[in-house]
């Protein structure tokens, strides 16, 4: 599959997640899967105005392409400096906008899934992106609509095309909805068969069976998981071999997986350095533990961890009290 002039050798991308998809959690799905993977949102503004904690969001991992670093706003001046801004702070191979956000601190500003609110200033708004680049592909992140009265995910996709973006990334839900009930699948190939860029298939992916189903149904070019993955980046390498159709793997004991999130931990703390990389790790490893038996004990040791030490101490303790117990699908 092709994104404009980039090359990808994977169906499967994992979704950007503020808060979540840091370089250190990208780094250890890629690991695992071979998965494509895009940075968490940054603020065209705050890059334009020179944010100090902006670079930080902006960095690829060692080997990370290629990828796609992921900016929002509304205000066409910003989002064009800011795309040349993001490109060349992170060395991107692809530069996404997010316009389906659905946190009201970001919809309620014009930005994110607020823009299919208004497609004319969203076509404006992705044109600028795309002088911004400067022959970088650009892909769009949308919702189906504002709501379910106002689903217009077919027309904005034929907007986005116009506009001269590379492909689009649909998430089977309206603003309103959030992350609660199903996501419609159904529009999403109609979107597939509304344009002639790559479609990627977000939503409900939360097995395998899940990845393969989707693409099926929608016809999409790529599936993106999201919150299937937090605590359970295996998801992405089950749903890499369902896709290529290799065998799955089991999900690996749970001394392995407490190996993984020190993996985690090990990079974050060199990205963010210990006081950010310990609070930040705290819900990582609670999604870890979700599903396992008998670990309420150290879920609440591991929201307190504060240092590097407290981290190992608790991996320890994890390896030494608790069995290996089922991991169910996270998110579900």
């Amino acid at each position: 599959m092709k994104i404009g002039t980039v090359e990808l050798n994977t169906r499967l991308a994992l979704g950007p997640m503020a808060g979540v998809t840091d370089l250190a959690f990208r780094a250890v799905c890629r690991e695992l899967s071979g998965c494509y993977t895009v940075t968490e949102m940054v603020s065209a503004k705050a890059l334009c105005y020179g944010d100090k904690k902006t670079p930080t969001l902006l960095k690829l991992g060692e080997g990370e392409h290629p990828a796609a670093v992921q900016i929002f706003g509304s205000d066409e001046p910003f989002l064009e400096k800011g795309a040349a801004l993001a490109l060349e702070g992170s060395g991107a191979d692809i530069i996404d906008i997010n316009m389906g956000c659905p946190v009201p601190k970001v919809a309620n500003s014009g930005d994110g899934s607020a823009l299919m609110r208004d497609p004319d200033k969203a076509q404006r708004a992705a044109a600028a992106v795309v002088r911004g680049a400067q022959g970088k592909p650009v892909t769009v992140k949308f919702r189906l609509g504002w709501d379910k009265g106002s689903i217009n995910c077919v027309e904005f996709a034929k907007r986005m095309e116009d506009a001269g973006v590379s492909a689009v990334a649909v998430h089977g839900r309206t603003k309103t909805q959030m992350y609660s009930g199903s996501a419609n699948w159904d529009y999403i190939r109609q979107v597939k068969e509304a344009v002639s860029i790559p479609v990627i298939a977000n939503g409900d992916v939360f097995s395998p069976r899940d990845a393969v189903r989707i693409l099926k149904v929608t016809g999409a070019d790529m599936a993106m998981v999201g919150r299937g993955a937090f605590g359970n980046p295996w998801l992405l390498e089950q749903c890499a071999a369902a896709l290529e159709g290799r065998d799955i793997p089991p999900l690996p004991p749970l001394s392995q997986r407490m190996d993984t999130a020190a993996r985690q931990f090990e990079l974050a703390l060199a990205h963010k350095g210990e006081k950010i990389a310990c609070l930040e790790m705290r819900k990582h490893l609670a999604w870890y533990l979700k599903g396992v038996p008998y670990a309420s004990y150290w879920k609440e040791r591991a929201c307190k961890i504060q240092t590097a030490e407290d981290f190992e101490s608790v991996i320890a303790g994890i390896k030494r009290d608790l069995s290996d117990g089922p991991l169910p699908a996270a998110g579900k």
